[in-house]
């Protein structure tokens, strides 16, 4: 896939992502696909940071979802090369300080096969 490819990717998941169009997001990544992300790892520590399969992930973004209905995610930057993209944005969640985040989409045939957040 071409790094167009990649960014037409990182938009469909922030549109998924901030209507809370769960199955939409799923729909993004492979069936076995991980992800790590330092939010997961201070709210559900025996799993270090990293889940891994399609149920993981609905289970985390639905808690996401309910905890915090008015989360939302505001894209500044993409870096894409031929296997994954860079996505800079702003994390919003009400009577929580704005956040800088980075998060890197390991793409292979079209689907996420990895996630992984840094935050700023």
């Amino acid at each position: 896939m071409n790094n167009k490819g990649h960014i037409a990717i990182a938009e469909k998941w922030f549109a998924a992502f901030n209507t809370k169009q769960l199955e939409d997001l799923l729909s993004l990544y492979a069936d076995d696909a991980r992800h790590y992300s330092p939010k997961l790892k201070i709210r559900q520590p025996e799993t270090n940071g990293l889940v891994q399969g399609k149920d993981a992930l609905r289970a985390w973004w639905k808690d996401a979802f309910e905890r915090l209905p008015n989360l939302k995610y505001i894209p500044t930057t993409y870096t894409a090369a031929p296997e994954r993209i860079f996505m800079e944005y702003v994390r919003k969640a009400d009577n929580e300080p704005d956040m800088l985040v980075a998060e890197v989409l390991e793409i292979e045939n079209g689907k996420i096969i990895a996630s992984r957040v840094y935050h700023g």
